[in-house]
C-alpha cells in the first residue's frame, strides 16, 4: 500500500511519468511562458507580521498556476488531484448511487401485494368462487347479540 501515498503513488500506479519533476527541471520558454504575470498584477503577497525580512516574497497560487482549482500548489499535482476528485466524488457516485437505488428493495410492498392478489384470483377461480364475496366474513359464524338488549 505504500504505493498510494499522494499523486505521486497514483503515477507510479498507473504507469504516467513524472510530470511534475519534468515540468520543473525543463528550462524552455513554454514552461516560463505560464510563470508570467500579466501586467499591472502585483507579484508580491502582503508578509505576515511574523515573517522575517530576509526571508523571499512568496507568489500568489493563482499566478504560478492561472488554472488552479484548489487542490495542491503544485499545477500537475492539482490537476492529477482534481481529476481524481471528481471521478471519484461524480462518476461513481453517479454509477454506484443509481445501481443502489435501482436494487433497492419493494417500497411499500407493492410488488409483493400484486403478486399475492393475482395468486388469490387463481386459487379463486380454481375452486369456482366468485372473485370478491359480497360478505367477507362468512355470516354463519357472526354471533350477534341477542335483540331483547337494544
Amino acid at each position: 500500500m505504500a504505493a498510494w501515498r499522494g499523486i505521486a503513488g497514483v503515477q507510479r500506479l498507473l504507469g504516467l511519468p513524472r510530470l511534475a519533476a519534468r515540468a520543473a527541471s525543463s528550462g524552455s520558454a513554454a514552461g516560463s511562458a505560464a510563470l508570467q504575470v500579466p501586467p499591472g498584477a502585483s507579484r508580491t503577497r502582503a508578509a505576515p507580521a511574523h515573517a522575517d525580512d530576509d526571508d523571499e516574497e512568496e507568489v500568489p497560487v493563482y499566478f504560478k498556476n492561472p488554472d488552479y482549482h484548489g487542490f495542491h500548489d503544485d499545477p500537475v499535482v492539482d490537476l492529477w488531484n482534481m481529476r481524481l476528485a471528481f471521478f471519484f466524488g461524480i462518476s461513481l457516485t453517479i454509477v454506484v448511487g443509481t445501481a443502489f437505488v435501482h436494487y433497492l428493495p419493494d417500497r411499500g410492498l407493492q410488488e409483493w401485494s400484486q403478486r399475492e392478489a393475482e395468486r388469490k384470483i387463481k386459487e379463486r377461480e380454481a375452486r369456482g368462487l366468485p372473485l370478491l364475496d359480497p360478505n367477507y366474513y362468512d355470516p354463519s359464524t357472526i354471533v350477534l347479540p341477542p335483540e331483547d338488549e337494544e
